[in-house]
């Protein structure tokens, strides 16, 4: 039997893990929701496969180095690893996570050369768009299609997530269309991004590879793409990029 390596990300949302082999093929993975006791998901999905080694990402990383003798590395290397891997042509990365969000530019050689990270406000973030789809009674998981039916948008002045539900609650109580308010809220959310990404790409720079699960909402990715007039770049399971690129440098470091 051939060696596996193996990376979890542990994000604030969900848990991902990615079994690669000896040339980086994916030969397994899996998803489940973290909850509120992290370290038992991860002992339960560690209990269902084997591995020669393992490299821990995401928001709870640490807390995992704390728990198993196993090496960890930051989320900002390995959505970029995992991003260009997928997508050899990439050269930013956008990853928004359930609590954050960052744009990493990379170098040809997929080496990490810049970036910028929003952790200190939930705007921007996958929370935002979860407390926000809520107060507006639709499922997460349907909340860009329902924006992508709008006629038109709301413009969202506040940007702070208790302001924003706030004015949410306000504009429905005028009698606003809900799927109007959504898609002004999409827009205050890619307006956020788009000026991150603004400052650490160059528009001209290869790819653009939108990773995490809010790269699943097709809204987001349409409003992106028209506002930076960019085409981007989305694998078939975007939040599994994290743990991919983890597995990866699993294998590079048990190679070395």
């Amino acid at each position: 039997m051939g060696q596996h390596f193996a990376g979890i990300d542990i994000g604030s949302r969900t848990i991902e893990l990615v079994i690669v082999d000896k040339a980086g093929t994916i030969i397994e993975n899996f998803q489940r929701d973290t909850g509120y006791n992290p370290m038992s998901e991860v002992d339960s999905l560690l209990s269902q496969v084997s591995y020669d080694a393992i490299m821990a990402t995401g928001y709870g990383r640490n807390l995992f180095e704390l728990s198993i003798e196993a090496r960890t590395v930051t989320e900002i290397k390995a959505h970029a690893r995992g991003a260009m891997a997928t997508f050899p042509g990439a050269r930013t990365v956008l990853d928004i996570g359930g609590q954050d969000s960052k744009v990493i530019s990379l170098s040809e050689t997929g080496r990490v050369s810049r970036f910028e990270m929003n952790d200190r406000c939930a705007a921007g973030t996958g929370k935002f768009l979860e407390i926000m789809a809520k107060s507006l009674g639709y499922r997460i998981e349907d909340f860009g299609n329902e924006a992508l039916a709008a006629k038109k948008d709301i413009t969202i002045s506040s940007m702070c997530t208790v302001f924003a539900e706030s004015e949410v609650t306000s504009l429905i109580g005028r009698g606003e269309d809900c799927r109007e308010i959504a898609l002004g809220l999409h827009d205050s959310v890619v307006r956020r991004v788009s000026g991150m990404i603004r400052r650490v790409s160059a528009t001209d720079a290869g790819e653009l590879v939108f990773t995490g699960g809010v790269a699943r909402n097709p809204c987001i990715r349409m409003l992106l793409e028209r506002t930076l007039d960019r085409e981007i770049q989305v694998a078939e399971d975007p939040q599994l990029i994290g743990a991919y690129g983890a597995a990866l440098l699993a294998l590079e470091s048990a190679l070395q």
